[in-house]
């Protein structure tokens, strides 16, 4: 990936980058390695989570009263 890194500056919580650090240290892995996957990660899961609404976006809504309703009449309440 060289040459389509772009800098930043991102402030982290104390805790957090010491924790960071040590990861770091441990993996043999860059920090900016670790915070790359990790914004990769959550984007990903992101894009899943706006692909399942697309698919379940046509299905019926149930109220909050019908769900409790279904619940109690499957024994889970």
């Amino acid at each position: 990936m060289a040459g389509q890194n772009k800098r930043t500056t991102i402030y982290l919580d104390t805790e957090l980058h010491r924790a960071l650090r040590l990861k770091s240290v441990s993996v043999s892995r860059s920090l900016s390695d670790l915070v790359n996957d990790a914004i990769r990660e959550a984007l990903i899961e992101d894009a899943e989570d706006l692909e399942a609404f697309e698919v379940r976006a046509h299905e019926p809504l149930v109220s909050y009263g019908e769900m409790v309703k279904r619940l109690k009449r499957n024994g889970r309440l």
